[in-house]
């Protein structure tokens, strides 16, 4: 990840820019990310509505033409990228203590970087738990926990029915 010109990284210094003008609007910043994809960098700004209605294309719209002039003016990133504001979408990833908080009880998807003691990389279950940085998810074959720093992805099973 890119290093921002204060010293914070690229995605805490973006975050503390945008997060006042997303909440003023009546969103929840949902996460950024600083990402690259081929030869191109990308600031992806994830929204959601705060009243649990959908969010729709005029307010990401409306989201990026508030944020643009405010990441302007502090110019955090020392290179070219391409602003994107959006939804999570469904499948979101769970990175954050007050997304799981939200989802406890709600189906969930992980992988792990490496596979644990018994081989194993693919966790799907209900979330039951996080505490201190451990995940505990309740799976038919019963309770298994694994902490999140091992994980690669976690991610909210919302659109399984939808296949």
């Amino acid at each position: 990840m890119a290093k921002a010109k204060s010293g914070q990284n690229t995605v805490q210094q973006v975050e503390q820019l945008v997060r006042p003008v997303i909440e003023g609007m009546g969103l929840v910043l949902w996460d950024v990310r600083f990402e690259k994809e081929g030869p191109d960098w990308y600031l992806r700004v994830l929204i959601d509505p705060a009243d649990g209605t959908n969010l729709d294309m005029n307010t990401c719209e409306a989201a990026s033409r508030a944020i643009d002039p405010v990441i302007d003016a502090a110019d955090p990133i020392d290179q070219g990228y391409f602003l994107e504001v959006g939804s999570p979408g469904l499948g979101r990833r769970l990175t954050r203590p007050e997304h799981f908080e939200k989802y406890l009880g709600q189906k969930i998807a992980a992988r792990l970087i490496r596979p644990d003691e018994a081989g194993r990389r693919e966790y799907a279950g209900i979330l039951k738990a996080i505490e201190n940085g451990a995940v505990t998810l309740e799976e038919e074959s019963g309770t298994v926990q694994f902490e999140l720093a091992a994980a690669s992805f976690v991610k909210l099973c919302d659109d399984e029915d939808l296949f």
